[in-house]
């Protein structure tokens, strides 16, 4: 079967990016699909979010990239069955630098990918908040853009330079990849201005944006401080559930 890889991308940060590679990795898992999440945000808060203290990691991702590891030797199992990691580590920081001379350095990961000896379903990268090296490694990689959009004021703001680096690595990169979706985030139904987002983005990007849009909900923020995701946490409360929405809106997109 035809893996799917989905960078989960905007530059902006706050915008649910990460909490939606946790959430939406763990409901597909949950849905019977095997899943692997690469946190490519060298701040790791994918990998502490599912238990990983990124700081007592002898092998994660710097190590792939830079001393060309297979992937499959830092990939973790998680509290979730189907649910795998491939951990972040501060070290990516420096991986721009590093990289600067590299022939190849947008494709490592792609690279790394397609080295994989197991199989999975979806492959979901968190990508960092800026359209650096990084982020162009994970658009180079992946076959579709997911794009967390957070419904505030300045919701589209950043948008067009996100799609321009979509357009410059699709055309010299990666002509395989497409936009999977914009998902609107952190909804909270009591304001106007939150409504008027949605007409606004749904008014931008048409049948592009998904049906389930993810809430403001309490157990979403609480859970990575437990180190695992809102699934585990409190399936009942409206984040998972909304999060199991959508993991169910883009298996039907596949016929999966």
């Amino acid at each position: 079967m035809h893996t799917k890889i989905v960078s989960i991308t905007n530059q902006k940060g706050g915008v649910g990016k990460t909490t939606t590679a946790v959430n939406l990795g763990s409901s597909l898992a949950l849905m019977g699909r095997q899943v692997l999440l690469i946190d490519l945000d060298p701040q790791g808060n994918a990998s502490s979010g599912l238990g990983v203290v990124p700081g007592k990691l002898d092998k994660h991702l710097y190590h792939v990239m830079i001393s060309d590891i297979p992937l499959d030797d830092i990939i973790l199992e998680t509290k979730v069955k189907g649910l795998f990691l491939a951990p972040s580590n501060a070290d990516l920081f420096g991986v721009e630098i590093e990289l600067a001379d590299h022939p190849y350095r947008e494709k490592i990961i792609a690279k790394a990918i397609s080295g994989l000896k197991r199989s999975f379903d979806y492959i979901l990268i968190d990508c960092p908040p800026s359209l650096g090296v990084l982020t162009v490694n994970a658009l180079t990689a992946a076959n579709k853009l997911l794009v967390p959009v957070q419904c505030e004021y300045y919701a589209l703001e950043g948008l067009g330079n996100l799609l321009n680096t979509f357009n410059r690595v699709k055309s010299r990169l990666n002509p395989d990849l497409e936009v999977e979706g914009f998902l609107l985030t952190m909804f909270d139904p009591r304001t106007r201005l939150n409504q008027d987002i949605i007409r606004d983005v749904k008014a931008h990007f048409s049948a592009k944006v998904f049906e389930t849009i993810i809430p403001r909900n309490i157990r979403l923020s609480e859970a990575p401080s437990y180190g695992i995701p809102v699934c585990l946490y409190d399936i009942s409360s409206k984040g998972a559930q909304h999060y199991l929405m959508l993991a169910k809106e883009i298996i039907e997109r596949e016929g999966l």
